[in-house]
């Protein structure tokens, strides 16, 4: 479940009931502005946690221009972990031209929220996902990408937290590995035209999909619509023409949307769902 921030839904925990009741499990994405005040519903109805972490508590507090924003989540954090210690919270950080400086300080912030582990992804500037009218032109996306002429010393750093944090690496604390860090650099070198966009085992389109608030269904985050549940049952849109020949059509390796992404999902045939 993500948004926006899905826990301002006075409906929310009542859909995670429903889905309960089916034997799926929720994972709830949230900026960790309202966990405290909801930690004990999502400790009943919810599986695990990913917050989103910008930087340490004052770059955090910044980026998201809201004052006390990491203290927020902190506080939220320690609720759920009285409630139950065990509880699995993870951070997805999107590292871009603000913070990919203080790329050490997110994996301090990380380890001292006492969280179970962080993953990191470039900024998404290409793509009309998470609700954008429009795509964004080439200003508005320097302003989020990491500047071409800063390259090297992102370079730099992912150089340096290979060797700082090879505890973290090691121990599984940082999700992905040095290679797939790597890519980082690569993605934004490929805007720049520097390299080809790294390659990304992806399966996504085969195995999820996503419905959004208002009913819209599409094979991931990014790609087309496919049909919508107020219109139509879920099973009707995963199985009509359109998203049949959509899966057997796409050649992921070619296709301007998936050359581009930022975000992969790759499934095992025996991946124990």
């Amino acid at each position: 479940m993500s948004g926006g921030e899905a826990l301002l839904n006075p409906n929310f925990f009542r859909f995670c009931e429903i889905l309960q009741q089916h034997r799926i499990k929720v994972t709830l994405l949230s900026t960790g502005l309202s966990i405290a005040k909801n930690a004990e519903q999502i400790v009943r109805h919810v599986h695990d946690v990913i917050v989103s972490l910008d930087g340490d508590e004052a770059l955090h507090d910044e980026i998201r221009n809201i004052p006390g924003a990491f203290n927020k989540m902190r506080t939220g954090i320690e609720k759920i972990r009285e409630l139950d210690p065990q509880f699995r919270i993870t951070a997805r950080t999107v590292i871009h031209r603000l913070n990919f400086r203080a790329w050490s300080k997110i994996i301090d912030a990380a380890l001292e929220l006492g969280l179970n582990q962080i993953s990191f992804l470039p900024a998404d500037v290409s793509s009309q996902a998470f609700n954008r009218e429009i795509r964004w032109d080439r200003l508005r996306q320097n302003e989020i990408a990491v500047p071409e002429w800063e390259l090297n010393i992102l370079q730099e750093i992912i150089d340096k937290l290979l060797i700082e944090h090879k505890a973290e690496f090691e121990s599984g604390f940082i999700a992905e590995s040095p290679l797939k860090l790597q890519k980082i650099f690569s993605y934004y070198a490929a805007f720049y035209q520097w390299n080809e966009f790294p390659y990304k085992k992806c399966n996504a389109p085969w195995v999820s999909t996503v419905i959004e608030a208002d009913g819209t269904v599409r094979p991931c985050f990014f790609h087309d619509a496919i049909g919508n549940i107020r219109q139509d049952s879920l099973e009707n849109i995963l199985n009509s023409e359109k998203a049949i020949e959509f899966r057997k059509s796409l050649d992921m390796d070619n296709n301007p949307t998936c050359i581009k992404c930022v975000c992969y999902l790759n499934l095992s045939p025996r991946s124990k769902l």
